[in-house]
């Protein structure tokens, strides 16, 4: 990608700068979007004529199976059929200083200089699910950016990371063999959400029992006539190995998608989310200015004294927001 001036904060060249593959651009767009920017919804205008046109892949699982390894590799092969991707590879942030390592760009360094590619750490900031609050808004960046396929790799928490499958038209969901008992791995709301199960590193002891155990577990699943039977493919990443398979499942996955109708609802699903979030965070602003004002405590005086309950002093308050939008 190209390089760019100097910071701008002029949203409309910033788009037309990142759509001409300009790195620097995409990745002002992106802090500001992480970091709340007033700008936001100006940014959000500018891109919504180019969003939604890219696949997006999420891939979560433990720490440890090769998410980064394999990510690295699934760029690889697509960059070999001509995608433009971009990568979104979320770190878990530290609770006493809120910093994160940021790790993954330095293990995808074999792409660092192809200008078909773009990387971005970013830290979950406390945010629960395995991603970012952010990571929405992200991966509209990266579709106005022209990126045909969008990576988003997990922080990689253990069995509750099922956030990604809203925002991902494919979930990945990866295991390792020799990593404690597969199916305590997946039974936890993962299995639910994973289109395709991968099994890295299926060169160690024990990958049969493993693939097993999960084809056992998606047998037991209740399914209708047409509906996706999640895949399961075998891969050795840190050796390429199982990538062109991977691939294939992802492309049937995403055809099923299509021929179904799938891909518009998890789409119109994952849009409703994200006015929903913001709606909320709107509702939530709000809320702190009658909180710094003497509204809410005066309410919550009332509450504790008996004078009055929760249920009744929430719903003054909303009245209160209700008069003070001029409702």
């Amino acid at each position: 990608m190209t390089a760019s001036p100097r910071r701008s904060r002029d949203v409309p060249l910033l788009v037309e700068r990142a759509r001409a593959g300009d790195a620097r651009s995409v990745a002002r767009l992106i802090t500001l979007v992480e970091s709340g920017d007033p700008l936001l919804p100006e940014i959000a205008a500018a891109l919504a004529p180019h969003s939604g046109r890219a696949q997006v892949i999420g891939l979560t699982g433990a720490p440890g199976v090769g998410k980064s390894t394999t990510t690295n590799e699934l760029v690889r092969a697509l960059r070999i059929r001509n995608y433009r991707v971009g990568v979104l590879a979320v770190d878990p942030s530290s609770p006493f200083s809120g910093g994160a390592i940021l790790g993954d760009r330095v293990r995808m360094q074999d792409h660092a200089t192809d200008p078909g590619v773009y990387i971005r750490s970013m830290s979950s900031r406390g945010h629960l699910g395995g991603l970012a609050a952010a990571t929405p808004a992200a991966v509209r960046v990266l579709e106005g950016a022209g990126c045909d396929v969008v990576l988003v790799e997990t922080v990689g928490v253990g069995q509750a990371e099922v956030e990604v499958a809203s925002l991902a038209d494919t979930t990945l969901v990866l295991l390792a063999p020799g990593m404690g008992d597969a199916i305590q791995a997946v039974k936890a709301g993962i299995l639910e959400v994973a289109d395709v199960f991968v099994v890295n590193k299926a060169d160690r002891d024990g990958v049969d029992a493993t693939v097993r155990d999960i084809q056992g577990m998606i047998a037991l699943g209740e399914r209708g006539p047409g509906e996706w039977r999640p895949r399961v493919v075998r891969t050795v990443a840190a050796r390429g190995e199982g990538i062109d398979d991977l691939v294939a499942a992802i492309e049937k996955h995403r055809g099923w998608l299509v021929e179904h109708g799938e891909l518009r609802r998890r789409r119109e699903a994952r849009a409703a989310a994200e006015i929903e979030a913001i709606a909320l965070g709107a509702l939530r602003d709000r809320l702190g200015s009658l909180r710094s004002g003497t509204s809410l405590a005066a309410l919550a005086a009332r509450v504790a004294d008996g004078a009055t309950d929760p249920y009744a002093a929430a719903a003054e308050l909303l009245d209160q927001l209700d008069r003070s939008a001029g409702r």
